[in-house]
């Protein structure tokens, strides 16, 4: 006995906790490991699903209860109960509450203090007249006698009850301890303590095994995830991004370079070109304008002089804008943009291009 008490002090482990340990450890290993892939596989989906569906689904249905439910009663509360409680308030304060106020002071305090007035001087002395003279004589020299004497009788019958009573419990209480208690303790200390120390074992044991399991099917899930991460990866991932960066990229910098960029240019060349043609136009036709109003009315020469110099000017600077940034043949006839601009401008001026 001294052997087993100084073993259970020093922290030993049994027989029976050695011999229960690893079976309890494999089966339940063996039982969580797929609970566990399947939770760890739920949480990721649970996950996925809250941040992409659930949060933004809840939001627009805050935002839908906000504009349904709140935001109409605000301001039915705000434009409607509101101003329509101010109202009752005053209407209250002036058919009720004044009313009320001069009653209490004009009738009501009056009346009280006549009540008053009449309980002092009148009740109350006839009160101790007719009523409280003989009431406490009656009290004094009858009601006390009687009660002493019943108390007296009281407490005679109150002392054998006890006594029985005292007598009953005991009876009952050594019946009940011989009867119940002992035969109860017995089973307790013999029978279920030992049984309960057994299972508490077992159980202990069930708990550590479980959660030694299920870490280990965290860990085999973890390795298990991990492994479909970088398959994917291998299989789907690196072979866009090889694809992208050795394949579509230099395709697209070389259709870039060589189809959009020059039609741009050629796009941009060509609105240049039409906008300082349009600048031609208008100068040719401001200066047709003077050279008939002078024609017909007449004038002093200075304003052919000044349209002159601006049809020069402007198809000077439209054929050295066009020579300085458009590219040499983009019309399909091999002529620059100093040639085009020169032919438009004698085109405007009413000149036939040769050759046409």
């Amino acid at each position: 006995m001294d052997r087993e008490k100084s073993r259970e002090l020093s922290g030993g482990e049994g027989c029976l906790v050695v011999a229960l340990r690893m079976p309890v450890r494999i089966v339940v290993l063996v039982l969580v490991v797929p609970v566990r892939t399947v939770w760890d596989a739920l949480v990721v989906a649970g996950r996925f699903l809250g941040d992409t569906v659930l949060r933004p689904m809840g939001r627009a249905l805050a935002w839908v209860g906000r504009a349904v439910f709140v935001w109409p009663f605000v301001a039915l509360w705000r434009w409607v109960l509101v101003p329509l409680g101010t109202a009752l308030r005053w209407l209250v304060a002036v058919l009720v509450v004044v009313p009320a106020g001069a009653l209490y002071r004009w009738v009501l305090t009056p009346l009280g203090h006549a009540a008053v007035w009449m309980y002092a001087r009148v009740l109350t002395p006839l009160g101790h007249g007719l009523l409280v003279v003989p009431s406490v004589w009656l009290y004094r020299w009858v009601l006390t006698p009687v009660g002493h004497a019943l108390a007296w009788c009281g407490r005679g019958l109150v002392a054998v009850g006890a006594l029985l009573v005292a007598g009953i419990g005991a009876a009952l209480y050594w019946t009940v301890r011989v009867l119940v208690v002992w035969p109860a303790y017995a089973v307790w200390r013999w029978v279920l303590a030992p049984v309960g120390r057994v299972l508490g074992v077992v159980a202990r044991e069930a708990g550590a095994a479980l959660g030694h399991a299920w870490r280990v099917a965290g860990y085999a899930s973890l390795a298990v995830g991990r492994a479909l991460a970088a398959l994917f990866r291998w299989t789907v991932v690196e072979p866009a991004r090889w694809l992208y960066r050795t394949v579509l990229t230099p395709v697209g910098h070389a259709v870039r370079d060589a189809v959009l960029r020059p039609v741009a240019e050629a796009a941009r060349s060509a609105g240049r070109v039409a906008r300082e043609t349009l600048r031609l136009v208008r100068a040719t036709a401001r200066q047709a304008r003077r050279d008939v109003r002078r024609a017909l009315l007449g004038g002093p020469g200075t304003a052919g002089e000044q349209g002159d110099r601006e049809v020069k000017g402007a198809r000077a600077a439209s054929g050295a804008y066009a020579s300085a940034d458009a590219p040499a043949g983009p019309y399909g006839n091999g002529m620059s943009g100093a040639s085009w601009g020169k032919r438009a401008g004698s085109c405007a001026q009413g000149e036939r291009p040769a050759g046409r």
